[in-house]
């Protein structure tokens, strides 16, 4: 078989420890990154950047933030939706307040700000874990929600309740408001997946991610190991906060330009990420991704064939892939708790000793 390491030799610790330690598999991403930067740009079009492309890769930045959390460091959060909404009226009130703000800025400050707000929420996680976490920040989610709605102040006193995102350029190109270009919308959010998912994978490799983890196994070892467990649990509330508020800003700015709290960042949304992460695999960055290829990808392929293909109905072809991802979610949990992504480790595995037995 071609997918060998026989001859791929290293000559430094850094070579080893490298993310993708095999040519073919930096070949492949090497490759990725330029069909992405420099074939799709000028491909796309509005179905597909509206439909597939900046979904997609808005929710891979929320299902990272949620993995680094609940994969990585072990605490199970509900409130991704009321979360992603803080980065969407802190995107619309930087916005509105500071009409010459670049717009990378305002996308960066609103995580930030989402990043204190995580804080405070994850304040519970000292004391509690699991199940009565899960209920702590499921709290969270409808508190949010109800906050933006109750206190006009946050849609500037719109009569409506809705926010809409004004028009900001990139470099002389409009990615935010109504006369935007698809192009323009996608690389601005190709740009900020790829600037996030090199973060989190050098935070995951490195001594931070280790903490994550060792407070995921077993806290009451790691505390006795030295791991501080105020500031871990803090830190990764911190950075997933800051991942899924980036994700609100660009859902809100970037791709929808105008939304209402109560139905854009519902409780829907927050177990929409559970489940990406969940078929894709716990504590895994490339399993971030596929979960988020997968539940975009398999809702527009349904509704093609159901209501397009065979006709049905829409409410009809909606109801039946909600069933259809249900059973999906049972069989991963049941077949492979750890997801999609393991299933793609074991194959390398397998490839890599082929013919041999293993």
């Amino acid at each position: 078989m071609f997918y060998r390491e026989a001859g791929d030799y290293k000559t430094t610790y850094a070579e080893d420890s490298q993310t993708f330690p095999l040519k073919l598999d930096r070949y492949a991403y090497y490759t990725l990154l330029a069909v992405a930067f420099l074939v799709v740009p000028f491909v796309i079009n509005d179905y597909w950047a509206s439909a597939v492309l900046i979904p997609f890769l808005i929710w891979s930045i929320a299902s990272l933030g949620l993995n680094i959390l609940t994969g990585y460091c072990g605490q199970v959060s509900l409130g991704t939706g009321g979360f992603m909404a803080v980065g969407a009226y802190a995107a619309y009130k930087l916005m509105t307040s500071f009409p010459d703000l670049n717009i990378m800025i305002i996308v960066l400050l609103s995580g930030a700000i989402t990043a204190a707000v995580g804080v405070l929420f994850g304040l519970p996680s000292l004391r509690i874990k699991g199940f009565y976490l899960a209920v702590a920040t499921l709290a969270a989610q409808f508190f949010l929600v109800w906050l933006f709605n109750k206190f006009e102040w946050f849609y500037n006193y719109s009569a409506s309740g809705q926010i809409s995102a004004p028009t900001r350029e990139m470099f002389g190109y409009e990615v935010t408001g109504p006369s935007a270009s698809a192009p323009a919308k996608y690389m601005f959010c190709l740009v900020l997946v790829l600037g996030l998912a090199w973060v989190a994978r050098n935070l995951t490799r490195g001594r931070i991610g280790r903490s994550w983890m060792a407070i995921r196994d077993m806290d009451i070892a790691a505390e006795i190991i030295g791991v501080n467990p105020l500031k871990t649990k803090l830190t990764a509330f911190a950075v997933s906060s800051f991942f899924i508020g980036v994700a609100g800003a660009l859902f809100f700015a970037v791709y929808l330009g105008a939304v209402e709290v109560g139905e854009a960042f519902g409780i829907q949304k927050s177990f929409l990420v559970l489940f990406m992460i969940i078929i894709g695999g716990l504590g895994s960055i490339l399993g971030s991704f596929i979960g988020a290829a997968f539940l975009v990808l398999l809702p527009v392929l349904l509704k093609n064939i159901m209501a397009g293909a065979l006709g049905w109905p829409i409410d009809l072809a909606a109801h039946i892939e909600l069933v259809i991802i249900g059973f999906l979610i049972m069989l991963t949990l049941v077949l492979e708790p750890h997801g999609v992504a393991q299933l793609w480790r074991v194959a390398k595995q397998k490839l890599r000793l082929w013919p041999f037995p293993h």
